[in-house]
């Protein structure tokens, strides 16, 4: 429709099937021959402009929205493994991503190895003919520890074993790709779209290039996307062997509120990732417990100040040492919007062992840094002074109540 080629807005198409010319591009759209679209579970015109923008902002070579960030996780992996696979997944996990791992992936015969960010010397000795993917997050959720990107990527290329990053809290300011990813990740409903108001996913794909991992004896079953789609394989393989079954497709709707957050992204990430490091800068000066890369006292400052200068995203945690202070330091905040997301244009905080958590074990816990009193607060577009003098008040209320 002409009307389509002037509109400045990506017009939302709704729909759920489209018809084809006739039998012969009928063929050719379920062949790949032909870019048009063949159903909105394998793919909608709106979508595909969000694809082709978060694309060219991670530089790969295409990328497939989902109806979350977990069903990125979940196509992205589940195109790749087998029963009888491994994954090793190193560092900090959201508590979706690791139940994930430890309670559904399992059923379907796939195992996954957990390593911290300090056992990065352990992956090799953990590689077997079975691994599949290396797994992790850019920054821990809700943990706040760095993997070394450079390190982990140069063990997956020597192995030529495929390498996915879930790089949700830091786009723009951490490129996975330069460091050797394969897969970058994001749950888009988080601070792309900056408002809460839209779900969604996104899988970007790097391009398979002449002779690189995905030719090796680990991905057999890559050899027709190959031949077929060339640099595109993991694209088409995603596609085929996951999305087209499980049906984790984007929404039309929630696709164009996404490109609407997306224009403002740089801006709000840039603000934001200011807030953060003059928060939790005043947090400490106060006396608060306090954790953020920036701090001096972090394992991971000095990575921190080498890569991350533009920093990590919205996150900061705060211990409060018992759930019954976190729960008063979270109901006398003003300003803190509890709730389970993050990278939202307003400040959102959480206890995180009685929701995300709750049915975790003691150990989990542990393994992941989830403390009694831990409180994930994720820092909005308020003026930072508003946000500290808020965020200490609710912390001497807390003394003062308990």
């Amino acid at each position: 429709m002409k009307y389509f080629e002037s509109a400045i807005s990506t017009p939302i198409v709704s729909s759920a099937a489209f018809a084809y010319e006739n039998s012969q591009e009928g063929e050719d759209i379920f062949a790949g021959k032909s870019p048009k679209p063949l159903y909105s579970r394998m793919g909608n015109p709106t979508s595909s402009v969000l694809e082709e923008k978060l694309s060219q902002m991670e530089g790969g070579i295409g990328a497939v929205t989902t109806s979350s960030g977990m069903g990125a996780i979940t196509m992205s992996i589940m195109s790749l493994c087998s029963s009888g696979d491994e994954i090793i997944s190193v560092g900090g996990l959201f508590g979706g991503s690791y139940a994930l791992m430890t309670q559904t992936l399992p059923r379907f015969g796939i195992a996954t190895r957990f390593l911290s960010c300090d056992e990065i010397a352990s992956i090799e000795s953990n590689i077997t003919d079975k691994t599949k993917i290396i797994f992790c997050e850019s920054i821990g959720n809700p943990n706040l520890r760095l993997p070394n990107l450079q390190m982990i990527g140069e063990i997956a290329s020597k192995y030529g074993i495929a390498f996915i990053v879930d790089n949700t809290i830091s786009p723009i300011v951490v490129k996975p790709f330069e460091y050797g990813a394969d897969i970058v990740i994001y749950s888009t409903t988080k601070i792309i779209s900056g408002n809460s108001s839209a779900l969604g996913g996104v899988a970007i794909f790097k391009k398979v290039e002449e002779n690189d991992k995905f030719h090796n004896s680990r991905y057999q079953f890559l050899k027709p996307f190959i031949n077929k789609l060339q640099g595109k394989a993991l694209i088409g393989c995603a596609k085929k062997r996951a999305m087209r079954d499980f049906g984790m497709s984007a929404n039309a709707n929630s696709s164009y509120q996404t490109l609407l957050g997306l224009e403002t992204l740089p801006l709000r990430l840039q603000q934001i990732n200011n807030s953060c490091e003059i928060v939790a800068t005043f947090l400490e000066k106060n006396g608060i417990k306090v954790n953020h890369p920036s701090l001096l006292k972090h394992p991971d400052n000095q990575l921190y100040k080498e890569r991350y200068s533009a920093g990590v995203g919205s996150m900061i945690t705060i211990d409060m040492g018992t759930k019954e202070k976190a729960f008063t330091f979270l109901d006398s905040s003003k300003l803190c919007i509890l709730t389970a997301n993050i990278g939202d244009s307003r400040t959102l905080a959480l206890h995180m062992g009685s929701t995300i958590y709750s049915d975790f074990t003691q150990e989990q816990k542990e393994f992941l840094g989830i403390t009694s009193g831990l409180i994930r607060v994720s820092i909005g577009l308020e003026d930072p002074k508003f946000i500290c003098d808020d965020l200490l008040e609710s912390y001497r209320l807390s003394d003062l109540k308990i």
